[in-house]
């Protein structure tokens, strides 16, 4: 007997983070084994009260939450014996090596990359990119070149957060399969798993395609604009565009290993199962102007997954972040 799901009232839920200093608009939608359960929103879809209310419906950057969906592809090149875990990284991208461009590629490898320990710096570190310099087109190895700029803080081995093991592994994905990004994540993920609304950006001043919420990041002298044409050349290892209903489909389907062979799945870090005693875990993603959060349970059955576009820098919204996972509790373990 397939066991019963106890939801909170997503809408409270969703009008509550809303109220939130610095959050401009927020959206929600909760899938019970692929079926939607519930949805809120609140806020509104331009700065100031304008634009109506965000469609829960909507598609959002997520963000951060693209790197798993790298990794993902990644260990299937991997089981498809195209690249190995242990593979250097000096050895697969030789170029980085030759010129400089990774310190100690040689002892770099792909698992270094997948889990973050490979010591590289992240390259928004080098004070190089502008959020917002929308006309500027980047190749992926100037985002690594910069990174190299930036003083190594950890040995390989150490677990050091940086987008720039990410941006290496998409120069690794085009590498080995001579297709970009892009097309390698439709074929692999978003065709099979019926994301018929989620792509990957990857132009210079990608805009969200359809009715959305629009984020903001204060300027120098503090004041909110409008970036919602987000430059993918800079921040494309976070570029994919999604809805609650695909991201959702996405978690559902890894969480039931249906993406990866058992023995590759457990080369994905793992996230800290945090919410509702444990059985629910967050993945999170943050660029200029949204924070978005998929809350996935252990089994992978249920999913809420939120958006919230804001007004401020992502480094001074640490409580819509806090506000998020007490939306997620009110909504997935209402009872506790």
């Amino acid at each position: 007997m397939v066991r019963q799901v106890e939801l909170g009232n997503v809408q409270q839920a969703i009008a509550a983070l809303a109220k939130t200093d610095g959050v401009v608009g927020a959206i929600g939608e909760v899938y019970v084994d692929g079926t939607r359960k519930g949805k809120g929103t609140a806020g509104s879809r331009l700065l100031g009260g304008k634009g109506g209310r965000i469609p829960t419906d909507s598609r959002y950057r997520i963000a951060s939450q693209t790197k798993l969906m790298e990794a993902v592809v990644v260990l299937q090149l991997v089981g498809e014996g195209k690249l190995a875990l242990i593979d250097k990284l000096s050895d697969v991208l030789p170029e980085v090596a030759k010129n400089d461009w990774v310190d100690r590629a040689g002892e770099i490898t792909v698992q270094d990359l997948i889990r973050h320990t490979s010591g590289i710096p992240d390259f928004a570190e080098s004070g190089k990119f502008d959020e917002f310099d929308f006309t500027t087109a980047y190749k992926p190895i100037d985002l690594v070149k910069a990174s190299r700029t930036v003083p190594r803080q950890g040995d390989p081995g150490a677990f050091r957060y940086s987008t720039t093991n990410y941006v290496l592994l998409g120069m690794i994905i085009e590498k080995v399969t001579g297709h970009d990004r892009a097309t390698e994540f439709k074929w692999r993920l978003f065709t099979p798993l019926g994301m018929k609304h989620t792509y990957l950006a990857t132009k210079v001043s990608d805009q969200i395609k359809g009715p959305h919420g629009h984020g903001y990041h204060p300027d120098a002298k503090g004041k909110p604009r409008d970036v919602d044409r987000l430059n993918a050349t800079s921040w494309g290892a976070e570029g994919a565009i999604s809805t609650s209903r695909d991201v959702s489909a996405f978690y559902r389907a890894f969480g039931q290993g249906r993406l990866l062979p058992s023995n590759l799945q457990s080369a994905v870090p793992k996230p800290f199962p945090a919410l509702c005693g444990g059985t629910v875990a967050a993945i999170s993603g943050g660029v200029p102007g949204i924070n978005s959060v998929t809350y996935t349970s252990s089994d992978g059955r249920l999913q809420f997954a939120v958006a919230t576009t804001v007004k401020v820098a992502n480094e001074q919204a640490m409580a819509v972040g806090d506000a998020m996972n007490k939306a997620a509790e009110a909504v997935l373990c209402p009872s506790r």
